[in-house]
C-alpha cells in the first residue's frame, strides 16, 4: 500500500507540474498583457515590466515561478494593490466550499435515490419520471435552471433571497441550481448501473435463498452498483467545492469563480495560475480519494488496480 502511496504521490506531483506548465505559457500566448488595459506612460509601463519581471526571458520567469511555487508562494495579483493570491483563495474558498458541500451532499443523495428507484422500478411508471427528471437536469444551463430558480421563488413568490450569501435563507437557491445537473448525471449512472447488477447471478442466487428485498438491494446490488458513481463524484466534487462560476456570478456569491472569471478578463497572470495550481491540486486529491474508497467498498479490487 505505501508503494502505491508513494507512486500516485509522484504521479500526482507530475501532474500539477504539467498543469501549471501548460497554463503558464496558454496565458503568455493571450492577446495583451496586465498592463495593455491602462493608459500607462512608456517609462512607467516598463518599470512595473521590471517590478514584476516581465522584461526577462520568458524561461527566466517560469523557472521563477516555480521556485516560488515550491516554496508556497502564489505571488501578488497585478490587479488588485497589495493582494496576495493566496490571501484571495483563503478569502474565497470558504464560501464556495460551503456551497459545494451543501451541492454534494443534496445532489448525491437525491440523485442515487433517483437512480436506485429508476433501476428497481424497469418499465413502470416511477422509472420514466426519473428518466424525465434526468433528461431535464443535463438539458438545462446552470445558467438557465439558476434564473428560473430566481425569478419563480425569489420574485414572484418571494420564498428565498436573489443574491448575497448571509445565511441559510439565501444558501437555498444556488443549492438547487447547482444540484440540478449533478442530481441528472449520478441518476441516470445509478440506473444503468442498478440495471446492470440485477442481471448478474449471484443477484437470482441471493433472491433464490429466500433473502428479503431490502437485504438484497442494501448488501448486494446498491454496493456494487454505486461504483461508477463513485468515480464520477470525485472530479465533480473537486469542480464543485473550488468554485462554480456561472451560479457564484448569477447569486453575487463571493467565491473562487467570480476572481477566477475577473483574473481571466484582466489578464492578471497570478490570480490565474495560482488559482488553476489549487483547483488542480484539490482535484488531484479528491480523484486520489476516489482511488481509495474504490477499495474500501469493493475489497476485491486491489490497490494496485487489479482485482484479486
Amino acid at each position: 500500500m505505501a508503494r502505491y502511496i508513494f507512486k500516485r504521490f509522484l504521479i500526482s506531483l507530475l501532474t500539477v507540474w504539467l498543469l501549471v506548465t501548460v497554463v503558464f505559457v496558454l496565458v503568455r500566448l493571450l492577446p495583451g498583457d496586465p498592463f495593455s488595459s491602462e493608459k500607462l506612460t512608456p517609462a512607467i509601463r516598463a518599470n512595473l515590466e521590471a517590478y514584476y519581471g516581465f522584461d526577462q526571458p520568458l524561461h527566466m520567469q517560469y523557472f521563477r515561478y516555480i521556485g516560488n511555487l515550491l516554496r508556497g508562494d502564489l505571488g501578488f495579483s497585478l490587479k488588485y494593490q497589495n493582494m496576495p493570491v493566496s490571501k484571495i483563495i483563503a478569502d474565497s474558498f470558504p464560501y464556495s466550499a460551503d456551497l459545494g458541500i451543501r451541492t454534494i451532499l443534496f445532489a448525491s443523495l437525491v440523485g442515487i435515490s433517483l437512480g436506485v428507484i429508476a433501476g428497481l422500478n424497469r418499465g413502470k411508471p416511477l422509472e420514466y419520471l426519473c428518466i424525465v427528471i434526468a433528461v431535464i437536469g443535463i438539458s438545462l444551463p446552470d445558467f438557465i435552471t439558476g434564473s428560473l430558480l430566481q425569478y419563480f421563488f425569489g420574485l414572484k413568490l418571494g420564498w428565498f433571497p436573489v443574491a448575497l450569501w448571509r445565511g441559510f435563507r439565501y444558501t437555498v437557491l444556488p443549492t438547487l441550481a447547482l444540484s440540478f445537473y449533478t442530481i441528472a448525471l449520478l441518476s441516470r449512472i445509478m440506473r444503468t448501473s442498478m440495471l446492470d447488477v440485477t442481471g448478474q447471478d449471484y443477484i437470482r442466487t441471493a433472491r433464490a435463498k429466500g433473502l428479503s428485498t431490502f437485504r438484497i438491494v442494501w448488501r448486494h446490488q446498491l454496493r456494487n452498483a454505486i461504483l461508477p458513481v463513485v468515480t464520477v463524484l470525485g472530479p465533480i466534487t473537486a469542480a464543485i467545492l473550488t468554485g462554480t462560476f456561472v451560479i457564484e456570478s448569477i447569486y453575487a456569491i463571493p467565491g473562487m469563480g467570480k476572481f477566477y472569471v475577473l483574473g481571466v478578463q484582466n489578464l492578471d497572470y497570478t490570480v490565474i495560475l495560482g488559482l488553476t495550481a489549487f483547483y488542480g491540486i484539490f482535484l488531484i486529491a479528491a480523484n486520489f480519494v476516489v482511488d481509495i474508497l474504490y477499495g474500501i467498498i469493493d475489497p476485491r479490487i486491489a490497490l494496485t488496480g487489479r482485482r484479486n
